[in-house]
């Protein structure tokens, strides 16, 4: 007869390790040893994991942009300094009408040339080039504008502390996974534990059998056979130790990675898993739906679209800015004869106000109202659509959790039980009333039940988690 007991295999363990969040790598190479409890588990992550470190890092960014955004509410302040010297200095034609004047008023004077008769010509009109400019010039300014009135920046500044509550939001989601995550793979990896100390208790009441057999085969108490069958017992149960083993060295890997250590770190797992603790709590409901920040993050975004609505419809508004400049500046002529020329300074002032009144834009402020709108539709139908989800999030955790408490406890008795048909038939094969056959029965019975019972434990650990998290209480 072939003898089989459930374990949780290394397959499945890898499986529900790797599905879940990875840890960054810490920055000390050292190795380090940890010895830790579930929370200190957690405490560890928030530490490490690189997700997590990025989304803080997204809220210290949100905080530097609302800076910004408060920064285009204060003077903006520009200086200036040009220099330049012209090489050809720009020139213009300049009409030049002093001849053609002066025989005008000759004329209308009536002097008369060297020869006695009156001026009767007339004055040639001539053009000059002629320069503005002089080669060397100067200018420095400052410039400040105060802007008094402009929608965007206006509904910015309202808006940020939205956007620093959203950054913060999102930073208490991936907490909220990145827990879920630590306690499935810390309790995982506790469970495996110590079905491999029972496996293992096991393994030494089979190992005495088997030593006990030897003896009574040579004595000619027993035949060969019962000998057999407690080997092949006894060498699946090796198997089923050594399959463990990798299990929870696997495990133990995949949790140093989801806590960001490395994998030369050794890790004590110092919690105790019990019944009572997964029984713990378990009827303190008083959920609401803001206990869950996926529900806050997703009422920030609702109020982050009715800024963006807002920022639209105020488009329609004039801008109104502030503004004062003063310039200083120099122009010097070119040297003449070796001696420099002096500067000529002078200097302006200027205040005034600028107004930019938004008149007609072929309808793009409508239509990015409108956009915005039906955004903010579908954030209120994704919000509906989330409550609902978590709903059925409820309902599930809630019946899978009652289940598997159920089962934890039936499969807690079940395993007592066992233990006291072992003991009964052990006693009684000690006292030469059983066969080999009965105990090694009783002992695969034995097993299969605490095979049964540390999947129940696992089940239901894992289904306290899940409600937990689907009531915002994790």
């Amino acid at each position: 007869m072939r003898y089989k007991t459930k374990t949780l295999s290394p397959t499945l363990i890898v499986l529900i390790f790797l599905g879940l969040n990875g840890g960054a790598q810490e920055q000390n190479t050292q190795p380090q040893v940890y010895e830790i409890t579930a929370k200190e588990a957690i405490d560890i992550a928030f530490k490490n994991v690189a997700a997590l470190k990025n989304a803080k890092l997204d809220y210290r960014i949100s905080e530097a942009r609302n800076k910004e955004i408060t920064g285009l509410a204060l003077p903006q302040v520009t200086g200036s300094l040009q220099g330049n010297h012209y090489l050809s200095l720009p020139q213009i034609q300049f009409p030049d009408a002093t001849e053609l004047a002066i025989y005008d008023v000759l004329k209308r004077e009536g002097v008369k040339d060297a020869t006695g008769n009156p001026i009767t010509k007339d004055g040639e009109f001539a053009v000059r080039n002629f320069s503005f400019f002089t080669p060397w010039n100067l200018s420095g300014g400052i410039s400040v504008n105060q802007l008094l009135f402009e929608p965007q920046v206006f509904v910015g500044l309202q808006a940020r502390q939205a956007l620093l509550e959203s950054s913060g939001l999102q930073v208490k989601v991936i907490e909220d996974s990145l827990k879920a995550a630590v306690y499935k793979s810390y309790y995982a990896v506790l469970i495996s534990q110590k079905q491999l100390l029972f496996l293992q208790e096991t393994l030494s009441r089979l190992e005495k059998l088997a030593s006990d057999q030897n003896q009574l085969f040579k004595n000619g108490f027993i035949e060969r056979l019962d000998i057999d069958k407690t080997t092949v017992n006894l060498n699946n149960t090796r198997t089923m130790e050594l399959q463990l083993q990798t299990g929870v060295k696997i495990g133990l890997a995949v949790l140093k990675m989801n806590l960001g250590l490395h994998q030369s770190d050794s890790l004590i797992l110092k919690d105790v898993l019990t019944p009572d603790y997964i029984k713990e709590g378990i009827l303190e409901e008083n959920f609401k739906y803001e206990d869950r920040n996926e529900i806050k993050l997703l009422n920030t975004a609702v109020k982050l679209q009715g800024y963006d609505i807002r920022r639209y419809k105020l488009s329609y508004y004039p801008t109104v800015a502030a503004f004062y400049n003063f310039q200083k500046n120099g122009q010097r002529r070119a040297s003449e004869n070796g001696q420099s020329q002096p500067w000529f300074w002078y200097n302006t002032n200027l205040i005034g106000l600028n107004i930019s009144v938004p008149i007609f834009d072929g309808f793009q402020k409508k239509n990015k109202i409108r956009q915005s709108q039906f955004t903010l539709e579908k954030v209120q139908n994704t919000l509906d659509q989330a409550r609902k989800g978590i709903d059925l999030e409820k309902t599930i955790a809630r019946n899978t959790l009652t289940s598997a408490i159920l089962t934890m406890d039936s499969q807690e008795k079940n395993m007592e039980l066992a233990q006291n048909v072992y003991n009964t038939v052990k006693k009684k094969y000690e006292q030469g009333l059983g066969s080999s056959f009965e105990i090694l029965q009783a002992d695969t019975d034995f097993q299969q039940a605490q095979a049964n019972y540390f999947k129940a434990l696992y089940d239901a650990i894992i289904a306290k988690i899940s409600y937990q998290k689907a009531l915002g209480k994790l």
